[in-house]
């Protein structure tokens, strides 16, 4: 893919990582930042998607290597990313489910490079997960026990390394998942309010402080 563009120097954006095991509620806790924040939610899945659905050389490439049980390159999932950043007009971003390897998290640092001020970590203990994606009735072909436990075993080897390396540099902000999503969103709205009130109160520049013990403790 070709270049996707930049953001004007010196523009102040805001960047964050919602990661969680599969049911654990992201999506639900993206709706409810973006009405209660204001942020754009952006999720790698729907962006893929959408490509595949779309009449373009990048849909048609894109929908072959998943055809092919392929990955689709990090590269190519960033340049996804940062056009949809670019084309929304905001300036502060929930990116949900990403990145999901340390490959995405190179890419991610060396194509759009703006650091997340904080990673949201929705942390759900594995039984509850699959109680929750065995009866959610959405129709999915792969919510059964044997797929859904290679979910989590992919997750647990490739996505969790990826938070412990930001917990090592203080940004992780951990939620108990296991809780009502209206009992999440109360943990979470005061990270985020916290976040925000950071950032204006020292000109935007400032991450908001550790609020939770090293997860290297809890995971």
């Amino acid at each position: 893919m070709s270049q996707a563009g930049a953001f004007p120097p010196g523009k102040k954006i805001t960047v964050v990582f919602v990661i969680g095991g599969p049911g654990s509620g992201k999506g639900t806790q993206c709706s409810k930042i973006v009405r209660h924040f204001g942020f754009t939610h952006l999720s790698a899945g729907d962006l893929l998607r959408q490509q595949v659905q779309s009449d373009t050389e990048h849909g048609a490439m894109i929908k072959n290597l998943m055809h092919e049980g392929k990955l689709v390159p990090s590269d190519i999932i960033v340049r996804l990313l940062l056009t949809a950043m670019l084309q929304s007009g905001n300036d502060r971003f929930l990116v949900d489910g990403f990145p999901r390897n340390e490959e995405n998290r190179r890419a991610y640092e060396s194509v759009i490079g703006i650091e997340p001020e904080l990673v949201l970590f929705i942390d759900c203990p594995r039984e509850e997960l699959e109680r929750r994606i065995l009866h959610r009735d959405q129709g999915r072909d792969d919510d059964n026990v044997d797929t859904i436990r290679k979910r989590f075993q992919v997750f647990h080897d490739s996505t969790l390394p990826v938070v412990l390396y930001y917990d090592r540099m203080g940004k992780v902000r951990r939620v108990d998942g296991a809780k009502s999503a209206d009992a999440v969103f109360d943990d979470v709205k005061a990270i985020f309010t916290q976040l925000l009130t950071t950032q204006a109160s020292q000109g935007g520049n400032a991450s908001s402080r550790r609020s939770n013990p090293p997860l290297c403790s809890v995971l």
